[in-house]
């Protein structure tokens, strides 16, 4: 299963981003932002503005995954 707190460090690291940077976009602080990432589920009024400030769609990210494990329980 997905972490999606780790999938959503990832990605900004990837875009070379600050925490800092990343707090202000979400009208957080830091602390708020390392919270996040230690999250296994997260809810999906939240997942849909970090998309948006990163740019990145982690439903899809969340639907490939789920295809994956459906195909490989078919197995």
């Amino acid at each position: 299963m997905l972490h999606i707190g780790s999938k959503i460090e990832t990605e900004l690291r990837r875009q070379e981003r600050t925490v800092a940077w990343f707090a202000r976009k979400l009208y957080c602080n830091r602390q708020n932002v390392y919270d996040i990432f230690k999250r296994e589920s997260i809810d999906t009024t939240l997942l849909r503005r970090i998309s948006g400030i990163l740019g990145h769609d982690f439903f899809r990210d969340l639907s490939d995954d789920l295809a994956a494990t459906e195909a490989t329980n078919k197995m």
